[in-house]
């Protein structure tokens, strides 16, 4: 980054790969007049069976990527690289506004009638440090079930929302929170707010169902704001521009990306290795 952003800078963000267009709609909501660059490191999802210094050297190069595209702050879509590499990235730029993801670990314990949590989240998410220490400052007065999910974020990326193999893999992850009496489900993947109507279907109205995507978006505007930095609304003007990447196919990413955010949407490519300063 090589100047002062400024208000009418866009906002830069990175998931594993397209899970992150769940926070990325939420900030469109919430801040229409943002510009906003998307990189989806699809090349390398998901991220929930990785090493955390594989996580690490991928969010410095996306982050990088995103700064030297003009990104006036990061928000990293993704809870497991959020628990690997968000304090490492505010150290790197300690002048840049980077807002992550946490689990919704609080508010679920707020929302619960029995005292009985699930967590629905990648292996990553599940094993961090961070994910453990949010439960030991929230949810020491409830039962906490945690259920690791692979798969569904290749089923949002391969843009199957709703086949029959899909539904019978949501099935075999949900099944075990409501067996254990859930009354309350974090959904703590970026990926699977897509799955949300698979997961109440199966999980049924007592259920609650609970992400932070809209969480996170409310906490970009406030440190925007803080750091002077939100931009200044232009009445009458549509939705900002939104440019997004992949480190992947792009061919084969395009549909998805088209049903996820809009049908005008084009998706780029870019090659950017672990290492490179991008």
């Amino acid at each position: 980054m090589s100047a002062s952003p400024t208000p009418r800078a866009p906002l830069g963000v990175f998931d594993s790969g397209v899970g992150g267009l769940s926070v990325l709609r939420e900030i469109r909501a919430r801040l229409p007049q943002e510009s906003l660059l998307y990189v989806a490191d699809s090349a390398h999802v998901p991220y929930g069976n990785k090493s955390p210094e594989f996580i690490i050297a991928r969010s410095r190069t996306l982050g990088r990527f995103l700064l030297d595209h003009g990104a006036k702050a990061l928000v990293i879509a993704c809870n497991t690289a959020t628990a690997a590499a968000a304090p490492i990235l505010r150290a790197d730029w300690p002048d840049v506004p980077i807002i992550g993801m946490e689990p919704a670990v609080k508010s679920a314990v707020a929302a619960t009638r029995r005292g009985v949590v699930g967590v629905l989240a990648t292996v990553g998410t599940i094993h961090s440090a961070r994910f453990a220490a949010l439960l030991d400052d929230f949810a020491r007065d409830v039962r906490v079930v945690m259920q690791p999910a692979p798969g569904l974020a290749e089923a949002v990326e391969a843009g199957t929302l709703d086949t029959p193999e899909t539904r019978a893999l949501v099935e075999r992850h949900v099944r075990p929170l409501v067996d254990a009496g859930v009354d309350t489900i974090v959904l703590g993947c970026t990926h699977y707010p897509f799955l949300k109507p698979l997961i109440a279907a199966l999980a049924g109205p007592d259920i609650a169902l609970i992400d932070t995507g809209a969480a996170v978006a409310r906490q970009v505007e406030r440190r925007l704001a803080e750091k002077g930095l939100r931009h200044p609304a232009d009445t009458g003007a549509g939705p900002a521009p939104a440019r997004f990447w992949t480190t992947g196919d792009p061919a084969a990413g395009q549909r998805t990306l088209r049903l996820l955010w809009d049908a005008d949407a084009v998706l780029e490519p870019v090659r950017i290795a672990a290492g490179d300063s991008a």
